[in-house]
């Protein structure tokens, strides 16, 4: 079927003939009336995000009552940024290509479809869900429940990334070029913005470790080498809250990278962990990555090189950084104050870990 442009194109005879199409509905129901609720504003930078309420023709069918769609970005400036990356055709293709090839939990997806720059992800609501606060950040508990999908994620992978050419590596690649450059715009943006939330002496660090990018990017591009998810925060890990759903959903898939594993660990515990939780139970916690590793059927892959790749990854991961909060809109309050904790505790761990003696 031919791809509507968002969002007027969520209408409810578009739905009708989706659900049709994947066996949802029959032939003789259909979706009779349709309202459209955004969601995660200021949270999901390079999409938008609605919920599709939904009456049907058959007022006693068992479907559910709402969908998620997402779709491109509606701010010209983070539209521009996502096709660059090409965020839009990775996460159609997670979608459609490796989702089934992973245990790690994500949304039942209905449809996934990319048209030039129009896209389309139909899945399913986990408003029954808790989704993850980084401007909050995680307690011990969500990051242990997150580091646990994380792990299934990355073995599924482990070491064996050969038939995902169209996944760009970390390091050599149109992504890393991107990183790169945009880095060098957006580490002077970063510490004017929030100068209150980053430490002086990480701020003046700033010629140095753009200079040491390409160097460290080939360093996270070294075996061993999974697929990573690429932007794993709090606002794209969702939590169970009742008995009988899988205890983390991750959404989000538009940064799959092939690289180091660490440096989603090191994303999450050093931007979306809470500091006094990560300071606590740092080592505790990468030692539970690596058994879970193992558990998945990873071998020879110890605690003490996993904390040696998460040091290094931490240092890495100012990149993310310097680009999410030196370029991106922070304009919406929500937005600035996920991206200030975010900064605030990526400069913490840097500090605790003394990355910048990793420097090349």
């Amino acid at each position: 079927m031919k791809l509507p442009r968002m969002p007027d194109g969520l209408t409810a005879a578009w739905l009708t003939e989706v659900l049709r199409a994947q066996r949802v509905l029959d032939a003789d129901t259909s979706v009779t009336d349709l309202r459209r609720e955004q969601i995660g504003d200021g949270t999901g930078m390079m999409s938008e995000l609605v919920r599709l309420v939904v009456t049907y023709s058959d007022p006693g069918s068992d479907l559910p009552g709402s969908y998620v769609a997402k779709y491109p970005s509606q701010n010209e400036n983070n539209r521009e940024i996502a096709m660059s990356y090409k965020v839009y055709e990775r996460e159609v293709r997670y979608f459609a290509e490796l989702d089934p090839l992973t245990s790690a939990h994500t949304p039942h997806i209905y449809l996934t479809e990319m048209d030039g720059d129009n896209f389309v992800i139909l899945m399913a609501d986990l408003s029954a869900y808790r989704v993850g606060d980084q401007a909050l950040g995680a307690d011990l508990a969500d990051t242990a429940a997150a580091l646990d999908e994380l792990a299934k994620l990355h073995a599924s992978f482990w070491s064996d990334v050969g038939a995902l050419e169209w996944v760009p590596h970390i390091a050599d690649s149109y992504h890393a070029d991107n990183m790169a450059a945009l880095a060098e715009v957006g580490w002077p943006n970063m510490c004017e913005i929030f100068k209150d939330y980053i430490d002086p002496g990480i701020a003046a660090q700033g010629d140095a470790f753009v200079a040491a990018v390409r160097e460290l990017q080939a360093a996270m591009d070294t075996a061993p080498i999974t697929l990573l998810h690429g932007d794993f925060r709090m606002e794209n890990v969702f939590f169970a809250t009742r008995d009988g759903q899988a205890p983390v959903a991750i959404i989000d898939w538009q940064g799959p990278l092939l690289g180091k594993g660490a440096v989603d660990v090191a994303l999450l515990l050093g931007q979306s962990t809470r500091t006094e939780v990560r300071r606590d139970a740092e080592r505790e916690l990468i030692e539970r990555y690596a058994a879970g590793l193992a558990a998945s059927g990873v071998p020879d892959y110890s605690a003490a090189e996993a904390w040696q790749d998460y040091e290094l990854a931490t240092l890495y991961n100012w990149v993310y950084v310097a680009v999410v909060a030196g370029t991106l809109d922070v304009t919406n309050d929500r937005a600035f104050a996920w991206m200030s904790q975010m900064v605030a505790r990526q400069s913490a761990a840097s500090l605790d870990l003394n990355v910048f003696r990793l420097l090349p």
